[in-house]
């Protein structure tokens, strides 16, 4: 630690803060509040910012799983590339790319440092890479494709593909790509460890279990020095509890704010954003009751999507369309009838397991509406509800009959085929439904294969109504988060994904 604290106050070298000027516009005002002003702060004052989490870390703080965009919203890490407003990549630690060929593409870096003061060169970057392909399970954001890693010449570095992916930029902006240092994959037991080895405006210095982590400012970021000397964060699951806090002055942002608690702040406090974020009813087609298709029709067709809308979610939301909700704006009218869907059984007294989580706390609310619902239609339901964190190996290895989860179809890539192949393929990352339909795999195989944009969208539509067919899935509800901002904060970046929350421009 001590030779940190040395480190962190060493002068910065005049030409890499004139680049890091320059270029900070690129990535700090993609999703820039009303209130956020551009440029650096003079000298090194500024406030600490409190923040409040509302998901704990559920693996150790690793850059491969959920707790990756824990890390990008608190601006600890970053990929070659970024998203922008309107989903396009745009430039991160690379400042340019090239396609070579179909398989294969060129990425300028720029002149950065990782925040153990070693440099960013072609040869970590390619190693870091390396050890996300490596991970398992493997990140959501390489599902369905093999990545190759390669340093080349001057400050580049050549990844090739298995196959033709034309949205490589897209996905090397996922969260679970960032680069860390070579440090941080050192641990010999092989957990990767971002303290002090990212590139972000703020360096992790402290974890203390699932409850706090301390960060402080890098000075050495590329893109300037940011407003806020430090972070504080608290991961606190409890909506009521997070709402609390910011009312009561504790914290300075708080996200995730309950919609049955967003009218006890005041309207400056309150920020609405429309997300790429859809709530749903995953049903294990593996094992138990739902591995009849007849009677996840049956479950299917006693969900009333827009009681939740209305009720549950008291106008934030939307009801349910599909995989991909409004924030997806080509979507809607590109949408396909769901394909092949058997008939609905009669339940008959069917026993299920229903489960979900209470980091946001209308699920659980969502899912006793549910159990009502599947109960009047005759199944017999057993509820359980438990912290993401103490849940999500379980969901994932098939536990539960149901399970209610809200996920952000574009956090891993910004491309809405990696949903499909993460969550719904044989071998998909995240497949909480544990479905494995060659029809499905075909159609998700030709959307990833499509290379025009238009052509892509139609694929993954078609993909849509196979998967929507199967009825593994029921689209709940397609959600707008709430973020509690204390009134005198400024820049807090909202955006569609969900990946960014505090920045170099994020002050108090």
């Amino acid at each position: 630690m001590t030779a940190m604290r040395f480190r962190r106050f060493r002068r910065t070298r005049p030409a890499r803060l004139l680049l890091g000027l320059a270029l900070a516009p690129l990535v700090t005002g993609c999703f820039a509040s009303a209130g956020e002003e551009s440029g650096e702060p003079t000298g090194k004052s500024g406030s600490r910012l409190r923040v409040a989490l509302a998901f704990p870390p559920a693996e150790n703080l690793s850059p491969y799983g959920a707790d990756a965009t824990i890390l990008s919203r608190l601006g600890v890490t970053e990929g070659l590339t970024s998203l922008d407003a309107n989903g396009s990549a745009t430039p991160a630690l690379a400042r340019s790319w090239q396609r070579e060929s179909d398989r294969s593409w060129l990425f300028t870096l720029r002149e950065a440092t990782f925040q153990d003061g070693t440099d960013v060169t072609p040869a970590r970057v390619a190693a870091a890479l390396t050890h996300a392909t490596e991970a398992k399970p493997a990140p959501t954001a390489l599902s369905g494709v093999t990545l190759t890693a390669a340093p080349a010449s001057g400050v580049r570095v050549r990844i090739t593909t298995n196959s033709p992916d034309p949205v490589l930029p897209l996905r090397l902006a996922g969260p679970a790509l960032a680069v860390l240092s070579p440090k941080a994959y050192e641990n010999a037991k092989g957990r990767v460890d971002p303290v002090g080895t990212a590139t972000g405006p703020f360096e992790l210095t402290k974890v203390t279990g699932s409850t706090a982590a301390t960060l402080d400012r890098f000075d050495d970021y590329w893109g300037g020095l940011a407003h806020a000397s430090g972070i504080d964060a608290r991961f606190i699951a409890d909506g009521t509890a997070r709402t609390n806090a910011l009312r009561t002055g504790q914290v300075d942002i708080a996200e995730a704010i309950p919609v049955a608690q967003a009218a006890t702040l005041k309207t400056a406090t309150r920020r609405e954003t429309a997300t790429t974020r859809t709530t749903s009813l995953q049903l294990n087609t593996s094992t138990g009751p739902f591995k009849d298709p007849k009677l996840r029709a049956a479950a299917r067709e006693a969900v009333d999507t827009g009681a939740l809308a209305k009720g549950v979610y008291e106008g934030h939301a939307d009801a349910g369309t599909g995989i991909y909700g409004p924030a997806v704006t080509w979507a809607a009218d590109q949408r396909q009838q769901p394909v092949g869907r058997a008939k609905a059984a009669v339940p008959d007294g069917t026993s299920i397991t229903l489960a979900t989580y209470d980091n946001r706390p209308e699920l659980p609310e969502a899912a006793q509406v549910l159990k009502q619902q599947l109960e009047s239609a005759g199944f017999r339901v057993e509820l359980e509800v438990r912290e993401y964190s103490r849940i999500e190996s379980d969901a994932l290895a098939g536990k539960f009959d149901a399970f209610v989860a809200a996920r952000n179809t574009l956090v891993d890539t910004g491309d809405p085929v990696a949903v499909l192949a993460g969550d719904y393929t044989c071998d998909g990352g995240y497949n909480l439904a544990l479905l494995c339909d060659k029809a499905v795999d075909r159609a998700v195989a030709k959307a990833e294969a499509a290379a025009d944009t238009t052509a892509r969208q139609d694929a993954a539509m078609a993909a849509e109504a196979e998967i929507l067919g199967t009825d593994a899935v029921v689209p709940l509800v397609h959600q707008r988060v709430v973020t509690g901002v204390g009134s005198s904060v400024e820049g807090v970046l909202l955006d569609p994904y969900e990946r960014t929350l505090v920045g170099t421009g994020t002050r108090r």
